[in-house]
Formats: structure tokens, sequence, C-alpha cells
């Protein structure tokens, strides 16, 4: 069975997806760029602010799920300049204990949405 998540707390689809899927044990969690929730506004000109505000909505949707980054087993980085990987690396790496952090892969990309630099997903489970 298919349980849709949704919350306030992070922003709200741009297109026809939902925040997130649970089914079963596994959530996986669609990709989140760097849009503050209360006020709709991008995060913009420092790639560290970027990616704590893409985590910080993959935080609130793992919240809504009951869930934490302890319980990340995968993510998936995609930045528009590979050049910044050591910053995007530094912000992302406050979030997981090195010892138990998920796999992952971080590719470069033309574009984003929004033409942002960094989007982040993940997928979790309980």
């Amino acid at each position: 069975m298919k349980q849709i998540i949704n919350t306030s707390k992070a922003p709200a689809p741009i297109g026809p997806y939902n925040q997130a899927v649970m089914t079963g044990n596994t959530l996986y969690i669609s990709g989140q760029i760097p849009l503050n929730p209360e006020n709709g506004e991008l995060v913009s000109g420092d790639i560290q602010e970027e990616t704590h505000q893409c985590m910080k909505n993959l935080k609130a949707i793992l919240e809504e799920a009951g869930m934490g980054f302890e319980q990340v087993v995968k993510t998936s980085i995609f930045v528009k300049d590979m050049h910044q990987f050591a910053q995007i690396n530094e912000a992302y790496g406050q979030y997981f204990d090195a010892d138990t952090a998920p796999a992952r892969e971080t590719v470069e990309v033309a574009n984003l949405p929004k033409f942002v630099n960094v989007e982040i997903s993940m997928i979790a489970i309980t």
C-alpha cells in the first residue's frame, strides 16, 4: 500500500508529484531544492546555506513520516557545479554520523528546477 506524505513545513511540490511516498517500510522523498517553505523564496548566494535549506526541507518531510536522518539509507545529490562539492559535502555532513551515514551519489547536472545550484533526494527505512 502506498501512503502519500506531505507537510507544510517543506515546500509544496511544483509539479505532478508528492513530497514523499511511503510503501511498506520504505520512504521515498522527492528531490528538495533550497526553497524556504515559510516565504516561498529561494535561498541563494551561498552553496552551504542552499544545502542547509535542502536538508531542512528533507528533515521536515522525514519528521512528518515519523522518521529522522538516522533512518536514511540512500541520498542523491545533484549539483550544478562540481567545484562546489567540498562546501556541499561539509554542510550535508553535519546531518549524519560518519559511521552510519547513508549510501550516496553526487552528480553534476546542466540545470535543476528553478535553476538552483543543488537538489537532494533521500530514501529512508523504518
